[in-house]
């Protein structure tokens, strides 16, 4: 009798607890982008594995990445997409 193998995903875990020398700050928009999407929007929590408190600092940081132009808003705000010309 062959037993067949479940799947399980492995335990997700808040990379700001886990490595409290990472820096959760705006002027770091490279790791701010781990947890936005391309189209700009925040990732959920449920999918990042980030903890309740580290993603409202996370959501703040990201907010204030935006404000000073160094994440995007929208993927229209992107640089390599075209607009459309009118003619």
């Amino acid at each position: 009798m062959a037993f067949k193998r479940r799947f399980t995903p492995r335990r997700k875990f808040c990379r700001f607890c886990a490595d409290s020398d990472l820096p959760l700050n705006y002027k770091r928009p490279d790791i701010l982008r781990d947890f936005v999407t391309e189209r700009g929007k925040i990732i959920a929590r449920r999918i990042t594995g980030t903890c309740s408190h580290h993603q409202r600092l996370l959501t703040t940081e990201i907010k204030r990445a935006r404000q000073m132009a160094l994440l995007i808003f929208t993927s229209t705000h992107a640089s390599d997409v075209k607009k459309k010309s009118t003619l």
